[in-house]
Formats: structure tokens, sequence, C-alpha cells
């Protein structure tokens, strides 16, 4: 089985030579990136991409695991020039994002997963779907989210367009980060139930189409991808502590980028500190800090 996992996985730089923290940290990201999967569309349709969900996931020694987000419009500097830090792995490449997270939290980034958005589709699929809440009914044209308030089983296709949304949410991109946290955090709840893990059939699709839909940085292997599972259901549950960066202005226009989130470096650096020691209480973080 390690062998077979081993050769599955797709491999790409993504990793800085930041000195390691004490904790265990894994960056995962959620792409755009059109590669003819369900749900991107194809190289031609799209020039570039954009990793519009970046979660931040920490294991300390001891102590609450955390999954924080940070938002796609996060103001950051790469190379001189101001961007949107959902641009950075496009512009300047994979080292260049994590080195971005590694400023925002101050910690080393031990590995780094990205999703394809049109993978999440499939695994959720093959796991046979997962039951997600929100609170308001939404027909939302852009995402395809079509949903009524309240919680319901969703398939593939409505967990992507639930992840994805964010025009018709009233908070933006900080709501469906939030979502999408929701997202991640019901498929790793379901692939631990014994329907999933006592069938042989259902367990190895899952793992199959889950490993295609992902690369992973070029020191990860199976154990430190099981890790990071069970690090992830640890975080989401309800003694993890989960949330968001701090910021201080969520409409910062400094010039060519146009709206951006201006974080707020102190309150993060602290957050991240805890989180590394494992002294932060279980809870919900992050959000404006009133700067």
């Amino acid at each position: 089985m390690w062998t077979w996992v081993g050769r599955q996985l797709n491999h790409e730089n993504m990793l800085t030579g930041a000195p390691a923290s004490s904790a265990s940290t894994w960056l995962i990201l959620g792409s755009d990136q059109r590669d003819g999967t369900p749900g991107t569309g194809n190289v031609g349709d799209a020039p570039g991409f954009r990793t519009d969900t970046i979660l931040v996931l920490t294991q300390p020694k001891h102590g609450a695991s955390s999954l924080i987000s940070i938002p796609r419009d996060s103001l950051v500097k790469v190379k001189g020039s101001d961007m949107k830090i959902n641009a950075a792995a496009n512009l300047a490449g994979y080292p260049a994002l994590t080195e971005q997270v590694e400023a925002i939290t101050g910690h080393k980034i031990d590995h780094v997963v990205m999703i394809r958005f049109g993978g999440l589709e499939q695994v959720v699929d093959a796991i046979g779907g997962v039951n997600l809440c929100y609170d308001r009914t939404v027909n939302d044209v852009r995402s395809g989210m079509n949903w009524t308030a309240g919680c319901h089983d969703a398939d593939g296709g409505t967990a992507l367009a639930f992840s994805r949304m964010r025009y018709s949410d009233p908070k933006g991109d900080f709501g469906r980060a939030e979502r999408q946290r929701q997202v991640i955090g019901a498929i790793t709840k379901k692939a631990f139930t014994p329907s999933v893990l006592l069938s042989p059939s259902r367990a190895t699709k899952l793992i199959s189409t889950a490993l295609k839909s992902v690369l992973v940085d070029e020191s990860a292997n199976p154990w430190t991808v099981m890790r990071m599972a069970l690090a992830f259901r640890k975080a989401s549950g309800g003694q993890g502590v989960t949330g968001s960066v701090y910021w201080s202005n969520p409409d910062y226009r400094p010039g060519n980028v146009g709206s951006s989130v201006l974080l707020d470096a102190a309150k993060n650096t602290e957050l991240f500190q805890q989180l590394d020691q494992g002294s932060h209480e279980p809870g919900v973080v992050g959000g404006q800090s009133g700067r």
C-alpha cells in the first residue's frame, strides 16, 4: 500500500529553506487551474491560475491542532511588487507563495498540498457525498450554487459550488473561506467513517481519486499525507482551533492592485506563536482586529 500510494503522488517544488519550527505545519491550497478536470475547464479557457483557497494546518507537539484561512486578496509583496497572495504562485512560483505564508505566520511550512477544484468534486462523489449547512437560500449563477437554507446532503458538484460561491454571500470571500473549511472538514469526517474505511472498494476509490486531484511538495510521502489527514480531523473537530488570520482593512487600495485585504502582522505573529506552541484554547479566531 505504501509503495502504491507513493507512486500515485504528484510532486512539485513548493518548499523554502526556512528553519524548522517546533510544530508540524501544512499549507493546503485550492487552485482554479484549468487542467481539463470537471469543474475547471481546459488550459486554453483562461490563462494562468489562482490559489483562491489558502489554509494553514498546524499540529503542535502538545495542545490543539488548528486550521486557519488566509484571505485570497491578502496584500503581499513578492520580489518588490505588491500583489494579492492568490496570484503569487502563478507569477513567481509555488515557493514564493510558501515564503509569503511563512512571513505571515512566522513559522516554516513543512509540507504543501495543492487541490484542484475539479478534483474536490470527484473526491466528494467517491465517498458518497457529504452533509453541509448554510443558513441562507442562494441561487448564484456564477458558482452554480442553488441552495435552500439549512443542512443538506451534497454531491460533488454541489460541494464544489458551495466552496466557490462568494458573490451572493454578504461576507464575500470571508464567508467563502468559512464554507471551504466546512467542506474539507466534512470530507475528512466522512472519509474516516466505517462505511468508507471498512469498504475496500470505496476506500481504494477514494484514495485513488484524491491522489489524482492533488500536487504535493518535493519531500512529501504517504506518511506525511496521512499525518496531515489526521491533523485536519483534529483541527476541524470540537477541540480544534479554526478561523482566519487577523486583518485591519478589508478594502485596502494601495494602487494598481485594487481592493485588497490588509493583514494585521503583529496580531498574526502572536496568534501563530500560540498555535505553534499549542497554548491557544480551542475555538474560533481571527477576523477584523480593530486597528
